[in-house]
């Protein structure tokens, strides 16, 4: 397909993970058009070669594909649905993309409001983290009809470099994501819950990073974000409160289903007690600064 021929791309949310998406499909050779409730964020890829929207309306009247990347199922609802949204101009054959992480039940539920009026949705949460993002080598675990995978692929192919097709309805992709973001959000609070009490024992963390990203309790997490401890820099590259929603839906999942998920309400807990002491907004491995607070450990950039 020549460049000329692909189809016209809206990106709905550009904050870390959507500024790198829509930079990739522009890489990839398609016209993209950036819309976020930040001036500056639209003005910023305009600036980059972009094309900007004031409205999701706006961005998805030329759309072919619009790819919603918001931080939950409320703000992707306000962005189908709500006043200036993007169900309004979407054409017939258009397929809305969302990649914000939530409820199943939630995902169900947006997909039969779109669909019923014949438009596709394709439930396609995202992992990879804003790098990945940026390089178009996104994990996306996906799933919907037939008709909105086929509308989608070449958007998708230019954005990840792991497609996973999980099943014909909305909402299977949505429960992988759900699942990665218990084990996620464990591990981050294990992690932190280690690195602190490592630095209470009077460890070297460094050299504690060193030895455990070489043996068997190591976990991806650990490896990613204790760097962040180690230079005692947290801004954010995926927030506390990110957790602190994720584990809630989790919470919510697992009470419905009758199933009980004790150490992932554990891990709640602390992100909900690190937010609770002001690092909401900071990055997730401040999980080990609440620790050193609540312990008197000294940690890097602690006082």
């Amino acid at each position: 397909m020549s460049s000329s021929a692909k189809p016209h791309v809206a990106v709905i949310g550009l904050g870390s993970m959507g500024y790198g998406m829509a930079t990739s499909l522009r890489r990839a050779g398609f016209t993209v058009t950036g819309c976020d409730v930040s001036a500056d964020a639209a003005a910023r890829f305009v600036a980059d070669g972009g094309k900007g929207a004031k409205t999701p309306a706006e961005a998805s009247r030329s759309a072919d594909i619009v790819v919603s990347v918001v931080v939950n199922a409320a703000q992707t609802e306000a962005i189908l649905f709500g006043k200036g949204g993007a169900a309004e101009t979407l054409a017939k054959d258009a397929v809305f993309i969302s990649s914000a992480t939530m409820d199943p039940d939630i995902a169900r539920r947006l997909a039969k409001q779109l669909e019923a009026t014949g438009r596709h949705y394709l439930d396609a949460p995202i992992s990879g983290g804003a790098q990945r993002a940026a390089q178009g080598e996104l994990t996306i675990l996906a799933s919907g009809s037939a008709a909105a995978f086929a509308k989608a692929r070449p958007a998708l192919d230019a954005m990840a470099a792991k497609l996973y097709e999980l099943g014909d309805a909305a909402g299977q992709g949505a429960a992988f994501k759900m699942i990665n973001q218990l084990l996620a959000g464990v591990h981050i609070a294990a992690a932190s819950e280690a690195i602190a009490f490592a630095a209470k024992q009077g460890l070297d963390i460094r050299k504690v990073y060193e030895v455990i990203t070489a043996s068997a309790g190591n976990s991806w997490m650990f490896e990613n974000r204790m760097p962040h401890v180690l230079d005692g820099d947290y801004a954010p590259r995926s927030a506390v409160e990110i957790f602190v929603k994720d584990l809630g839906i989790i919470q919510d999942m697992a009470r419905n289903a009758r199933f009980p998920v004790p150490v992932s309400a554990a891990a709640l807990q602390m992100f909900l007690m690190t937010s609770a002491a002001g690092m909401g907004r900071d990055d997730d491995a401040s999980v080990a600064r609440m620790y050193a607070q609540v312990t008197g450990t000294k940690l890097p950039g602690t006082k």
